[in-house]
């Protein structure tokens, strides 16, 4: 049922928004802060000593990227936090919408970024571009191309 279908008024839409949009928030949220974790913890294993200068570099890369998601995943509840109480939930839904796109995005930059790392630690560059580029291509199909699909035309 499409939004002008409903019987609402537009602070219920926009409460209805929000919260549909923190439910999303949620799940995504706690999947970015455990990446995030697992890289942080990679320099402290023994065999990150033998990872070569770009894997190295292409590492701090994604743990900025990592870090980078995070903040955006949580900026939704910071503006939330900011705006609470001063009427403007519908932009506070339309900022939460723009950020969640951006943050979706960006998880799968991280992720097709973190095949990479993996698969040139076990096994070499060339395999680590088809990996991440698979990897990469499979996810803008479930994050892009079938929400699109599924959308009503």
């Amino acid at each position: 049922m499409a939004d002008d279908e409903r019987d609402e008024t537009p602070e219920e839409r926009a409460d209805r928004n929000w919260n549909d949009l923190l439910q999303e928030l949620r799940v995504s949220q706690t999947g970015v802060q455990l990446l995030a974790g697992f890289l942080a913890t990679l320099p402290f294993q023994s065999r990150f000593t033998d990872l070569d200068a770009f894997q190295r570099a292409w590492y701090v890369g994604l743990l900025g990227l990592a870090f980078v998601t995070v903040g955006v995943t949580l900026a939704p509840v910071a503006i939330h936090r900011r705006v609470f109480r001063d009427g403007v939930k519908e932009e506070l839904v339309q900022a939460g919408h723009r950020l969640t796109s951006a943050a979706l995005m960006m998880i799968g930059v991280l992720l097709g970024g973190i095949t990479f790392l993996v698969v040139d630690v076990v096994y070499d560059r060339a395999a680590a571009v088809g990996a991440a580029v698979a990897s990469v291509v499979v996810l803008a199909g479930l994050l892009v191309v079938l929400p699109a699909r599924v959308a009503p035309r």
